[in-house]
Order: structure tokens, then C-alpha cells, then sequence
């Protein structure tokens, strides 16, 4: 079922798009997946939630997403 939710969502998503799970998106900003969860929720302070796609339990992430929102959270110092 939840291959049956995927397909739907990148069908939505305008085609083939990279998906990332918690996990992966954790071995990217190399922190753990609690973090990650914790970034999805909005709790921690000074960055922006994380935008996620909830599939039950699991939460995925799409890669433009992860690119767009690390863009949006550089800060500069100076």
C-alpha cells in the first residue's frame, strides 16, 4: 500500500522525483534521524520546518525540497 501512496505522490509531484526517507536525509546532513524528525516538526530553533510528506508513520522527503530548504536556512556570518 505504501508503494501504491508513493506512486501517487511523485504522480502528484509531476513525475519521477527523488524521494528520501528520514534516514537518508539524516546521512545527508550527517545528524541523526531524531533530529530529522525534529527539523519535520518545526523544533528546532532557528531553522525552518522541514517539508515532508507523511505516509502513516514514515515521513519522506522530496530532494528538491531538501535542496531548497538548505538554501534557505544558510546564514552568513559578518
Amino acid at each position: 500500500m505504501a508503494s501504491q501512496a508513493l506512486r501517487d505522490f511523485e504522480h502528484a509531484a509531476g513525475g519521477l522525483t527523488e524521494i528520501l526517507t528520514a534516514g537518508e536525509v539524516a546521512r545527508e546532513l550527517r545528524c541523526s534521524k531524531a533530529h530529522v524528525h525534529n527539523l519535520i516538526n518545526g523544533k528546532v530553533p532557528g531553522a525552518l520546518p522541514l517539508p515532508a510528506v507523511t505516509l502513516g508513520r514514515r515521513r519522506l522527503v522530496r530532494r528538491a525540497s531538501l535542496n531548497e530548504w538548505l538554501r534557505a536556512n544558510e546564514h552568513t556570518l559578518g
